[in-house]
């Protein structure tokens, strides 16, 4: 390969040239190692985002984003409406092995072109070229989707912890749809200010929350086996129950399924923060197979705790606090301040999770715009070069956060149902990605170059991913009990149809004469 000329010219989707001189020590830390400038130079992409990450930074960052211990407490209603302890547990497992599949296949794709673009640029190199521009346009649509409803959904999760603490500590609160809005807001705001003023102290405190968060699911576990009564292990791993009424214990178990999706969907987002990492080919897909181990673990361990240690499940279901994991915290300590403590733990936690998703749905949103798939995109895709952030993108996910929030003031079964979405979103990006590079291997296409192959395995795990990813997206359709009121239904169907339709008629109003997809870019010499 020709040694690259030390001050390199890229040009961007805009018809902007720019000129990186190495002189500028600036230059030097966007650019990375010699496998970073040299896939940067042939999928065409000007290096815009300082490269701060290493593997401990990124492996830190995509655990605490991660947050699966966490969730794995706040989801434990959807469970035991769906399933019941047993198929709470169960369930929790088969997601984690499905989801690593799902993990290893992506961690292959990012190898071979780390971008922050990630699933919308693989499917625009992966795809057949009659289906390239038109299906890497909907797959970065349906990603900027799924992120930005998984940050409105991350803060209104954070606010409900706040709420729970403040329900368990003043005995008369009563939760307001404003309260959760305001909190959620403020939630937001918070994040962004670690992405913007306080970028770059944020390196350290991935650390201290890093210790935090593994600290503080020992604290949890221990806590939770020492002191809560334990229930018979025979029926805590035995029991499925249809709480739901569908009147069959495996689709209700399907459906219950949702809940472990929702905590540990999100494989790709390390992804998106592949132009802010050193040696990105090598590092982002063994930080992502590390990150995904380890908290598909915790949660693992942290589910059959909980259901190991609920105690009287009608107390805990009903409790004033608003979050089941609270309840028992209580139960078992019969303190209130111990519980406070604990609870604190996990709001915060999740406050950093939020400042994370921030990141990484920011980066998303710009790699979009940058190609020109977005409304606005020239202004979403602007890169102050003095800030090396995309702080366009960061304003705009804390405005269209905010707006989602607002519809918590009216109702919050409102709100969850707009913003399930975000799942969908995200799991059809991830089944069109890796149908794009399953496809290429039943036809025999050679791949592009990866630092992290999955050789003649591939094709299997391809195939288990995506029969996985086809369950995962069909359920977050089904309402949580069966015969639902208008109330109860879910409207998820409807909301992606309407996004849908709007993606469809920007594409062919305008997209479709600006958008060219990112494979247009691509040096093939290089």
């Amino acid at each position: 390969m020709p040694k690259e000329p030390s001050d390199a010219v890229f040009e961007d989707s805009f018809g902007n040239a720019d000129v990186l001189d190495d002189a500028d020590p600036a230059t030097l830390e966007k650019r990375g190692t010699e496998f970073d400038t040299r896939d940067m130079n042939r999928m065409g992409k000007l290096p815009q985002l300082r490269r701060n990450f290493r593997f401990p930074s990124i492996f830190g960052y995509s655990v605490v984003l991660g947050a699966t211990w966490e969730f794995a407490l706040v989801i434990v209603a959807l469970s035991l409406t769906n399933g019941g302890t047993a198929g709470g547990i169960w369930m929790f497992f088969v997601v984690c092995v499905g989801m690593y599949f799902v993990v290893l296949s992506m961690a292959e794709m990012a190898s071979m072109a780390p971008t922050s673009g990630g699933q919308y640029h693989w499917v625009s190199e992966f795809a057949p070229p009659k289906y390239q521009k038109f299906l890497s346009y909907m797959v970065g649509w349906f990603a900027v989707i799924g992120w930005q409803a998984a940050m409105a959904s991350i803060s209104f999760a954070c606010a409900q912890q706040f709420e729970g603490l403040i329900a368990l500590n003043v005995p008369n609160y009563v939760v307001q749809g404003w309260h959760g809005t305001l909190l959620s807001i403020g939630v937001t705001i918070f994040a962004m200010v670690w992405n913007t003023v306080l970028v770059r102290k944020l390196p350290l405190v991935e650390g201290i929350i890093v210790i935090l968060h593994v600290f503080g699911f020992f604290a949890f576990v221990v806590v939770l086996w020492v002191m809560a009564p334990r229930s018979d292990p025979k029926e805590v791993w035995t029991d499925f129950q249809d709480n739901g009424g569908w009147g069959s214990i495996g689709l209700s178990c399907l459906v219950g399924m949702t809940g472990p999706v929702i905590t540990l969907i999100g494989a790709d987002s390390a992804c998106h923060l592949s132009e802010e990492l050193k040696d990105a080919s090598y590092v982002l897909p063994r930080s992502m197979v590390a990150t995904a181990t380890v908290n598909y673990i915790l949660g693992f361990v942290m589910t059959v705790t909980v259901m190991s240690t609920l105690g009287d499940v009608e107390s805990v279901l009903t409790t004033s606090t608003g979050q089941p994991y609270i309840q028992v915290v209580l139960n078992a300590t019969q303190s209130r301040v111990g519980t406070s403590i604990l609870t604190a733990l996990v709001a915060i936690l999740l406050l950093f999770s939020a400042v994370n998703l921030v990141t990484t749905s920011s980066r998303q949103l710009f790699a979009f715009a940058r190609d020109q798939g977005l409304p606005f995109s020239r202004t979403l895709a602007y890169v102050r070069p003095n800030w090396a952030i995309p702080l366009n993108a960061v304003l705009a996910t804390l405005m269209i956060s905010t707006l989602l929030c607002l519809i918590i003031i009216g109702s919050t079964i409102a709100f969850n149902i707009i913003i399930s979405i975000g799942q969908v979103g995200t799991v059809a990006s991830y089944i069109v990605a890796i149908a794009c590079i399953a496809r290429k291997r039943i036809v025999g296409e050679p791949l592009l170059p990866s630092r992290f192959s999955l050789g003649r395995a591939g094709l299997a795990i391809n195939t288990i991913a995506l029969c996985f990813l086809t369950l995962a997206f069909v359920f977050p359709f089904f309402p949580a009990s069966a015969h639902p009121n208008a109330a109860a239904f879910n409207w998820n169907i409807l909301i992606t149809g309407f996004v849908i339709v709007v993606a469809l008629v920007y594409y062919f109003v305008k997209a479709k004469h600006i958008y060219r997809g990112p494979v247009e870019y691509v040096k093939r010499s290089a």
